[in-house]
């Protein structure tokens, strides 16, 4: 059964946590370049969604297509996934587990 855009919305509301601004900056890092599979581009995956979640951030809800709802389920279940493996016990701040997180739009040191 798949979600509705009201679960949807409130799952991403909770899980991508960083401001568009904030992704966007994250996005030009070379942390954020270092990480994640490629799409077959040179390009992450991740890296890819993030630009793609920048510019959901900042459409209003009500003209999100099809598309843009489909993303958003994707991402907040790489979200779910990701944290559930937990991270690093040693230097969290400076891992690839929380660059990966980050460029999907969510930072774990905000929990």
């Amino acid at each position: 059964m798949s979600k509705s855009h009201d679960q949807i919305w409130e799952e991403w509301g909770d899980l991508v946590n960083m401001a568009p601004k904030e992704l966007e900056d994250w996005l030009e890092t070379e942390e954020s370049k270092s990480v994640g599979a490629d799409s077959g581009d040179g390009e992450s995956k991740g890296h890819k969604s993030g630009e793609r979640i920048i510019e959901i951030k900042r459409t209003n809800k009500d003209d999100l297509s099809d598309d843009d709802w489909d993303h958003m389920a994707k991402v907040v279940g790489y979200i779910k996934r990701h944290k559930a493996q937990g991270g690093p016990d040693d230097d969290m701040e400076h891992s690839d587990w929380r660059y990966s997180l980050m460029n999907w739009g969510h930072d774990p040191k905000k929990d």
